[in-house]
């Protein structure tokens, strides 16, 4: 391999690496529960996976058959 090369993809290697540290630190510093809505980087990184917990409908339907 010409060493050109191997610079040019240490270079790539590199500045991949500083965007890991850049997403990490914005994660450490953002630790605790906030309100409202998430930043916009932090919505791009979001996994679509399954949502977890009781559907949304489910919490009125409980109620309405408690009263009858």
């Amino acid at each position: 391999m010409d060493v050109v090369k191997m610079v040019a993809a240490l270079r790539e290697e590199r500045a991949l690496l500083e965007e890991v540290i850049i997403a990490m630190e914005r994660l450490a510093r953002g630790q605790g529960k906030r309100r409202g809505r998430p930043p916009a980087w932090m919505s791009t990184m979001r996994t679509a996976g399954p949502r977890r917990g009781r559907p949304s409908g489910s919490k009125n339907r409980l109620k309405m058959n408690a009263a009858v």
